[in-house]
């Protein structure tokens, strides 16, 4: 990459490109700005030109592994086109070790090969080249995985299953507030009327109204990663990832919580584009993924740090937990019912998920479940897709409880 300066700038111009298709806001004064800092800082030495370049193109900490792998293939590796077709290609036996490529190298090589003819497999002399694809089972399978728990899901399934719920919509009727504002409506606009006569000489010729204003509510997911939970958790959360990253849904913030014995903000991890790259950086930070299960306590700490922050103006809460409390230094009453009973004093709505209403014999005998139970608004299925698809019923009917008065008979003696 060393050639005359027209070859480079082309180089540079098709590394943005690039980087563009991979996810990355970049504008052509974006490119420009990159060519004069070269021109600048010299093409001398690489980590020189790595950092020039990062320091033009890049705007957001979540491009950086992007930014970081292309240009690893791009620029530093002379067989990057080898190296980018065996991301693509686990067959190709040499180019990669026998590894899975990260989220941010599959994305980087997929934009850098947009465009070019990747190989296709060799088919033996002795066997016949047309190849016959049958689409018969697509729909069948297609049910099959809608109904299909999460925990019976292998490897295959579970990739099928992420493509389907980040495909989901979620939308969410508007709240309406108590401000008003001038248009069509049901309120008389006295003072609007008087102002408007003002500009007839005083004569009254129109009643003018006011309605009320109307804005997006917030969501508010509060996660269980605990042993018995962490299946249904990783598919949920790449649906609270699509939900939080599809406008046009309706919501305002969506804020996601992850607890097991302790609790975990992983709202800003919702902001990276790649749901593997997000997923993974809030398996991180929470170090209690698949461990032991304190729900009263996780609950307490969200009522005394969080809720004021994120539970105002009307938000909704999505629960995602199977209600085993299983804290040794608090009771499931003394701890989990206050902290519930807050918890929905805070919130507009909370709408459990529990994949254990999957089984038809489920009955709330767990001293968790009852405990939290009466203080929740509606109490619905977390274990498959079809329940997924049916949340968005259950938020636009807000009068719906699904399960919760069944399941309170089953508790009243």
């Amino acid at each position: 990459m060393t050639g005359p300066a027209g070859t480079l700038v082309q180089n540079i111009a098709h590394f943005a490109r690039a980087l563009r298709k991979a996810g990355l806001p970049l504008g052509t004064d974006r490119v420009a700005l990159a060519v004069r800092a070269v021109q600048v800082a010299g093409f001398t030495d690489r980590q020189d030109f790595f950092w020039t370049l990062q320091a033009c193109l890049v705007s957001r900490p979540e491009h950086r592994q992007v930014f970081e792998q292309a240009f690893r293939l791009f620029w530093r590796d002379p067989q990057f086109m080898e190296k980018m077709m065996a991301l693509l290609t686990p067959m190709m036996r040499g180019l990669q070790e026998d590894r899975r490529a990260g989220a941010a190298e599959k994305r980087a090589a997929e934009a850098l090969l947009d465009g070019v003819e990747r190989p296709m497999p060799d088919v033996p002399d002795d066997q016949d080249a047309i190849i016959e694809i049958d689409a018969t089972q697509t729909l069948s399978e297609t049910e099959r995985l809608r109904t299909l728990d999460f925990e019976q899901m292998s490897a295959a399934d579970m990739v099928a299953a992420r493509r389907m719920l980040a495909r989901l919509r979620l939308p969410v009727p508007p709240l309406q507030s108590r401000r008003l504002q001038a248009g069509p409506g049901r309120l008389p606009d006295w003072r609007g009327t008087l102002r408007q006569s003002l500009r007839q000489g005083g004569e009254l010729q129109s009643l003018q109204t006011r309605r009320h204003r109307t804005r997006p509510p917030d969501l508010v997911v509060l996660c269980d990663i605990s042993g018995s939970m962490a299946q249904y958790s990783r598919a949920v959360l790449h649906f609270i990832h699509a939900v939080a990253n599809r406008p046009g849904d309706g919501w305002g913030h969506v804020h996601a919580f992850t607890f097991g014995t302790r609790l975990t903000n992983i709202t800003r991890h919702l902001a990276t584009r790649d749901v593997d790259a997000a997923l993974a950086a809030a398996g991180a930070q929470a170090q209690d993924w698949s461990g032991g299960t304190r729900i009263g306590t996780c609950l307490a700490a969200f009522n005394r740090d969080w809720s004021r922050r994120v539970l105002g103006q009307g938000a909704m809460v999505l629960l995602i937990t199977d209600g085993l409390d299983r804290d040794p230094d608090a009771g499931a009453g003394p701890v989990l019912g206050p902290a519930m009973q807050r918890l929905a004093l805070s919130a507009r709505s909370v709408i459990w998920l529990n994949p254990l209403l999957r089984w038809e014999g489920f009955a709330p005998r767990a001293r968790g479940i009852a405990a939290m139970l009466p203080h929740v608004t509606s109490f619905r299925a977390g274990h498959d897709i079809a329940s997924l698809e049916a949340l968005g019923e259950a938020i636009s009917r807000p009068d719906d409880p699904g399960q919760k008065l069944r399941a309170l008979r089953m508790i009243s003696p």
